[in-house]
């Protein structure tokens, strides 16, 4: 219990309570009281509960959008597209994306300059693990007359946005449309041009992810492998029994021949 010391009397070492015999009845009143505010708060808070559900709702949907969202994808480069300095020309970049997540993710590319750029793919659905290189390209306008050649790089920015799906799917970009709060920003990248006639680290790599990307369009344009003749049925195969048929046509239209 709280207690204090009586200071205008001497110091005897006593203690005098706080509340006495004479502040029963404030004591009881003051109870009272902070029952009373207190069956008012509840009152307030049970009388309002829409609002109250309302405000809870806007407060954790608030919360929410301050915890930073986990990353789907993995990039490579990290945050910046290279692209070879080359005035006049279309040139390519390329970024590695790899989905880190447990779920199938979408990708989605954007960028500031719709007119003089383009991905492929634009967008894709990966699985669990899967990963491609994406190519991006990029027309290089002429350096203006106050203009340093390697300035351009701050104007042009892509965003890459990812959206968890249910699993395997085509890839439509009104999937971002239709669920716009499940998608997360990943990554906005911006654009470097490397100078292609001093070669780095960089310019090096960006060939090679280039040459990987090529590889990869040239191998989905090749038909699926033969693996040999299907069997149907009670062991026919299906190119003998084409032969057969085209033996046996061939037969009928000599003997009609022969008839004539």
């Amino acid at each position: 219990m709280m207690a204090i010391t009586d200071e205008n009397s001497p110091s005897d070492g006593k203690v005098w309570g706080l509340f006495k015999l004479p502040f029963r009845n404030s004591v009881n009143s003051n109870s009272n009281t902070s029952h009373y505010h207190q069956s008012q708060i509840n009152g307030v808070v049970d009388g309002a509960n829409g609002q109250s559900s309302s405000s809870s709702s806007s407060v954790s949907s608030v919360a929410r959008s301050l915890i930073p969202t986990r990353r789907r994808l993995r990039l490579d480069p990290a945050n910046k597209l290279y692209f070879p300095y080359e005035p006049g020309k279309q040139v390519r970049s390329a970024i590695g994306i790899k989905n880190t997540s447990k779920s199938y993710v979408a990708f989605k590319f954007q960028t500031t300059s719709p007119k003089s750029c383009f991905m492929r793919p634009p967008g894709a659905v990966l699985a669990p693990g899967e990963s491609l290189i994406a190519t991006v390209f990029k027309f290089v306008e002429n350096p203006e007359n106050n203009e340093k050649p390697m300035d351009q790089k701050t104007r042009v920015k892509f965003k890459i946005m990812s959206l968890k799906v249910q699993g395997p799917m085509d890839y439509v970009p009104e999937l971002f449309d239709e669920q716009k709060n499940q998608v997360a920003v990943e990554q906005i990248l911006r654009v470097v041009f490397l100078d292609v006639e001093h070669p780095t680290p960089a310019l090096e790599k960006l060939n090679c992810q280039l040459a990987e990307a090529d590889a990869a369009v040239e191998a989905s344009k090749k038909p699926p492998e033969d693996r040999g003749p299907k069997i149907i049925g009670e062991g026919l195969v299906i190119d003998e029994w084409k032969e057969r048929r085209e033996r046996y046509l061939a037969r009928q239209q000599v003997e009609r021949v022969d008839s004539l």
